[in-house]
């Protein structure tokens, strides 16, 4: 009885974690702006995320599938086809790699202007 009230919180806790590994939307232009390969630092970068499927386009062109690290859903990426890890930062803005390289999210330009004059009446 024991055995299967420990299956059942395991699985229980499975569940839970794999819902919060979709919290943060990754999908986005980034640049690598640390042990950039080929030394291509401020080079873009671009992820796409599908729900917990990630797809990663490095600074040299290079496209890797992930998708969240079992041990910690919520802050960290495995990319099979490299056996490397990466974090992400809890707003999705940097990305670090196992072999050191950063990527920072490029956020779109900021649109400064005046509002439009609107005249009432007379």
């Amino acid at each position: 009885m024991k055995r299967i009230a420990l299956a059942l919180g395991l699985v229980a806790a499975c569940g839970v974690t794999a819902a919060s590994a979709t919290t943060v939307n990754l999908t986005g232009t980034y640049r690598c702006i640390q042990a950039c390969r080929d030394g291509n630092i401020g080079a873009p970068t671009f992820v796409t995320q599908n729900g917990d499927s990630v797809n990663l386009t490095t600074e040299t062109g290079e496209s890797f599938h992930a998708w969240p690290d079992w041990n910690a859903p919520a802050s960290r990426l495995w990319i099979e086809a490299k056996g490397e890890s990466a974090v992400y930062s809890p707003d999705g803005m940097r990305i670090q790699f196992d072999d050191g390289r950063v990527w920072q999210r490029e956020l779109p330009p900021v649109v400064v202007g005046r509002a439009p004059v609107v005249f009432y009446g007379r």
